[in-house]
């Protein structure tokens, strides 16, 4: 079964908001077995919304529309709905009715003649009864092609989703079973992964497709199994997942796509039960914020100091003044001695440190722009290590962030 979703409204197209009503539907879709062929954002255009449904028209099975609907003038999708369908439109009086008691109970006015209107809908639609607002779904079917309308507010349209369609959907059509299986992997770049793993993709039974995921100091693998038969999909899907940890299960750190390197390291300093503190420079607090985005963080991290200033490294990490001015504020010698001082300042098992020339000036450092140090101190030693990341400024700051979390859980995983 293969569906495509279209968003329509000029605030889309200009920038004005971002779409993330399409990557919802599409996620809740593949977990019921519908294939999405392609995400389309169009105008409030009533020719450009005509042209798009003949498009589409017998080329996939479903075609899911959001926005477009409401009580204002601009609100053109179900009157676009009746010119395709060659239909009008006629009042429900079942959504005539919620729309009235919603308004009275919740805005505590009565209801205008423009909010009564969200009641009139094509006479051949199937109503999808919104129940969390005021403008309803449509369903109407013409030839091959199911056409749905949901509303454009984020919590309505799940609402209908969620309750309406996918139900529907289950109870209505066969589909194939999609299974996926995302392996979190972190320290090493896309090329090199590949490279790495080229043997055990190539011997991929046919059903399964790779694709690779990669974002700033990780890569995610994903699996995707289609098929009839669950179970087989599953078994595969299991077996090819062990043989790919034996190849590179030193840099796998989870299974789960919302699995994030700051997630893992929570986990695994929460089983070794040790604590960690942050001494940022470069970075402005930017370690401790993700570390920190983590639900129940406060079990193992103790805090931070952004020393962004050199007199800062000095007066509170108590950084040597002789250090700096021998080897310069951007050095390992500092890293090493910013990891030492909120290491003892927090009283914490584990501390990162950074300094570094992010740009656009190089401020008191000697180092060329991109130049950064990142100290790690554990129980037991102390590992620094120089990077150049270049530029720009966003791509220095982001790149040692990763990294930081790459060197610690190295340091980590020896304990574990």
């Amino acid at each position: 079964m293969k569906a495509t979703i279209v968003t329509i409204g000029d605030e889309i197209l200009i920038g004005q908001i971002v779409d993330t009503n399409s990557g919802f539907i599409a996620k809740s879709l593949d977990k019921i077995g519908v294939q999405i062929n392609e995400m389309i954002s169009i105008s409030d255009d009533r020719q450009h919304i005509l042209n798009t449904f003949s498009s589409l028209q017998n080329k996939v099975d479903l075609v899911v529309i959001t926005g477009g609907l409401g009580p204002t003038k601009d609100d053109i999708t179900k009157h676009t709905f009746c010119d395709y369908f060659d239909d009008t439109l006629v009042l429900n009086p079942a959504v005539e009715t919620h729309v009235i008691e919603l308004i009275e109970s919740v805005m505590k006015r009565p209801a205008s003649q423009m909010n009564k209107d969200q009641a009139l809908v094509p006479s051949k639609c199937e109503v999808l009864f919104n129940k969390v607002g005021t403008a309803p779904g449509m369903w109407m079917k013409k030839e091959d092609t199911v056409f749905i309308s949901l509303p454009g507010v984020p919590y309505e349209m799940k609402y209908i989703l969620e309750n309406e369609i996918i139900p529907k959907i289950i109870k209505e059509y066969e589909r194939p079973f999609i299974i996926h299986k995302t392996i979190m992997t972190y320290g090493q770049g896309e090329s090199l992964v590949a490279e790495r793993i080229e043997n055990w993709e190539n011997n991929l039974p046919n059903f399964i497709k790779l694709a690779y995921l990669p974002a700033p100091g990780r890569v995610r693998l994903r699996l995707t199994a289609r098929g009839i038969d669950e179970k087989i999909l599953e078994n595969a899907i299991e077996e090819n997942v062990k043989s790919l940890t034996k190849i590179i299960g030193d840099i796998i750190v989870g299974f789960d796509e919302n699995e994030t390197i700051e997630l893992v390291l929570g986990r695994q300093l929460t089983q070794i039960a040790k604590t960690i503190s942050t001494a940022e420079s470069c970075t402005g607090g930017k370690i401790a914020e993700r570390l920190t985005s983590v639900a129940g963080a406060s079990n193992y991290f103790r805090g931070s100091v952004v020393s962004y200033a050199t007199d800062t490294k000095i007066s509170v990490l108590e950084v040597s003044k002789k250090t700096i001015e021998e080897y310069s504020v951007v050095s390992a010698q500092v890293a090493k001695e910013m990891a030492i001082g909120i290491k003892k300042i927090m009283q914490t098992d584990y501390a990162i440190a950074t300094t570094g020339n992010a740009g656009p000036s190089k401020g008191d450092a000697h180092t060329s722009i991109g130049t950064v140090f990142i100290a790690i101190a554990t129980p037991t030693e102390l590992i620094v290590e120089e990077f150049n990341f270049g530029q720009p400024r966003e791509k220095v700051i982001d790149r040692t962030v990763n990294k930081a979390f790459e060197m610690l859980q190295k340091e980590i995983l020896k304990n574990l």
